[in-house]
């Protein structure tokens, strides 16, 4: 099943009782409000079908994971609660996969910026491929990764999130977020991170799904706060993204996309 967002879309394939998410979009992978949206829903959807056994998180294309926040859509936004609304929608994602009862496996086959870092965090077990750098750009940008922070620190720890933070224009490589744990594998190839992938998956899907359960509750004990934190944590975000500092970035950012 494929559902069209924008110019963008989310797929979702079944086989097996293993269900596999896809997501699209033209500009880099990422991710408007819409598809946000659609992308929550289609966890949740997948965490309450009995038939699901185990969840893939996937991008489409070769290069790029996810590039985070759409530009066009932070440039359109022109009030708090609008921002609000905009950045809540990270929270969603990452609580539908805290909340999924399955594992869930993010396959990330390129860099990710932002809150595509945020979806590999929130995932269970990320399976990476080298070349699969990260970068949170939100400082940068006038802001901060108040959202997805909570995903990211719990995978990689207050000291290695603080330095992703602060030094929002350095890239990480695939290899420094295995080492931080951000990533449980990381491949030399594709084909090696497809191998385990589809090793892994089909091993959870034979697996006892109440034993699972079980195990997920106890991985996520102390995250029972987030439905409220996530969304004071969207408030800063809609508010900061308002900021003259936020607002001329994303101007020299789109003047620069012009050009180019």
């Amino acid at each position: 099943m494929i559902t069209q967002v924008n110019d963008g879309y989310v797929k979702t394939e079944k086989e097996h009782g293993i269900t596999t998410l896809e997501f699209f979009h033209p500009q880099g992978n990422s991710l408007p409000g819409k598809m946000l949206e659609t992308l929550a829903q289609a966890i949740h959807s997948e965490g309450v079908n009995p038939g699901t056994k185990v969840i893939i998180l996937r991008s489409a294309g070769e290069k790029i994971f996810c590039s985070g926040a759409s530009f066009d859509e932070l440039e359109n936004i022109k009030t708090a609660e609008e921002g609000y609304q905009f950045f809540s929608g990270y929270g969603k994602v990452i609580n539908a996969m805290r909340k999924a009862p399955q594992f869930i496996i993010a396959r990330v086959h390129g860099k990710t910026v932002g809150g595509g870092v945020g979806l590999a965090a929130a995932a269970d077990y990320a399976i990476a491929v080298e070349g699969a750098d990260i970068k949170l750009s939100e400082l940068g940008a006038g802001f901060g990764p108040f959202v997805i922070g909570p995903a990211v620190q719990r995978k990689i720890g207050l000291s290695s999130f603080t330095q992703l933070t602060i030094d929002a224009n350095m890239w990480r490589s695939g290899d420094w977020a295995r080492r931080k744990g951000l990533y449980a594998e990381l491949h030399p190839e594709v084909s090696g991170m497809e191998d385990s992938i589809e090793r892994l998956s089909f091993t959870l899907s034979q697996s006892n799904p109440e034993a699972m359960r079980e195990l997920k509750k106890v991985f996520w004990k102390g995250t029972e706060d987030w439905d409220e934190l996530l969304k004071e944590r969207a408030s800063i975000s809609g508010r900061l993204i308002l900021s003259d500092y936020s607002r001329n970035f994303i101007q020299k950012f789109r003047s620069k996309s012009k050009v180019s």
